[in-house]
């Protein structure tokens, strides 16, 4: 069984707010008179109507479902997962921090990849954690977090937690569930895996049977500001087996997770052919703009994301690249960590295939305009 932080193997503590909507629920009746929450439920909000609409003035007012029920209930149905398996806050960051907070004592290792996305590293080291990094694998052709690696430090280490992004940001690679399977079977028992999952919509088999189960001894984290565009909103979710979403929500924000971003997710979750419809273009330019990298020498590694990665023979060089795209006014990003220096991310957005967008590192890969 994982463990989790040594203050939180007791009964509590609990949410003291959770919220009028919690409370209607289990009333089974609406409350009409509200006069106990200290909103600002009387603010007449004129110059947010004027700017944005009456609708979103109301919810201004109001905080939001704690207990993020709407959201949670067309997870559940959209997913086929019970919907006390599912948690929401404020997007994927949040839960990475949520969970490292509630598993994790000051001085307990995590395990990651070196180079993997940094902000798992940033929180960890907020909650006081030993961070342990092992290499990639980076070889022609991969470029892929190593499993066995990854489980060797975790039996070595003693790690309470490690940290998988599936697919992975920067390299875009996609272990199949068989492997994630392996990864944790090779983990102490009582290590959980921290499964980052915010780009599992753009897998080939993000909607297979299966794709929201809660897995034992793991915490699926997922997000919905890829696919689903509401990254300015910030909410996201968890999938993992009720009893440690408990330990969870013992040291979360109770309102993290704002009335508008949660009435957000719920029409976008009502609309999921305008979901799927914006996935499948992201797909067909993902693979445009590899094979045009690939035609100029680019070393393309295969994405499961919504971006490509490639890879230029040394760290230098991408930097260069990335300047020079950044002074003709294009950002892309090369990661911080030494190990992959040499490493370019390029979102598949349509500009990124705009004609000359990309002329720098066409250059730099010894390609010619067309």
């Amino acid at each position: 069984m994982p463990r989790h932080a040594s203050h939180l193997y007791r009964d509590g503590p609990h949410n003291p707010f959770p919220g009028i909507k919690a409370l209607e629920r289990r009333l089974g009746r609406g409350i009409p008179h509200n006069l106990g929450s200290n909103e600002g439920l009387d603010m007449p909000h004129a110059a947010l109507s004027a700017r944005f609409g009456d609708e979103v003035a109301t919810l201004a007012r109001r905080y939001g479902d704690a207990e993020a029920v709407g959201v949670r209930q067309r997870l559940s149905k959209a997913l086929g997962t019970p919907i006390d398996a599912l948690l929401v806050d404020a997007g994927a960051d949040s839960l990475i921090a949520l969970a490292l907070r509630a598993m994790c004592d000051p001085g307990c290792v995590v395990v990651t990849s070196a180079g993997t996305y940094p902000t798992f590293r940033y929180f960890a080291e907020g909650q006081g954690c030993a961070v342990q990094e092992v290499s990639y694998q980076d070889r022609p052709g991969v470029l892929a977090p190593d499993l066995d690696a990854l489980a060797d430090a975790a039996a070595r280490h003693r790690a309470r937690v490690v940290y998988l992004a599936n697919p992975d940001n920067p390299s875009g690679h996609l272990h199949d569930d068989r492997d994630i399977g392996a990864l944790r079977r090779a983990l102490p028992d009582d290590c959980t895996l921290l499964l980052d999952e915010a780009y599992h919509d753009f897998r080939h088999d993000a909607r297979a049977p299966g794709a929201g189960e809660a897995w034992p001894g793991v915490i699926r984290v997922r997000t919905l500001s890829k696919a689903h565009g509401l990254a300015g909103l910030r909410i996201g979710y968890a999938i993992a087996a009720p009893a440690l979403l408990g330990v969870l929500m013992k040291v979360r924000i109770h309102y993290a997770v704002s009335s508008l971003a949660l009435a957000a997710a719920e029409t976008v979750l009502d609309h999921h052919e305008e979901v799927h419809a914006h996935i499948e273009a992201v797909i067909e330019r993902r693979e445009r703009l590899a094979a045009w990298l690939r035609e100029r020498g680019g070393d393309v590694p295969d994405s499961a994301t919504n971006f490509v990665a490639v890879r230029l023979p040394e760290a230098g060089l991408a930097a260069q690249v990335k300047d020079e795209l950044l002074e003709a006014g294009s950002l892309i990003h090369r990661p911080l960590h030494p190990e992959l220096g040499h490493v370019l991310r390029i979102s598949t957005l349509a500009d990124a295939l705009a004609p000359g967008r990309l002329a720098a590192l066409e250059e730099a890969l010894g390609g010619n305009l067309r």
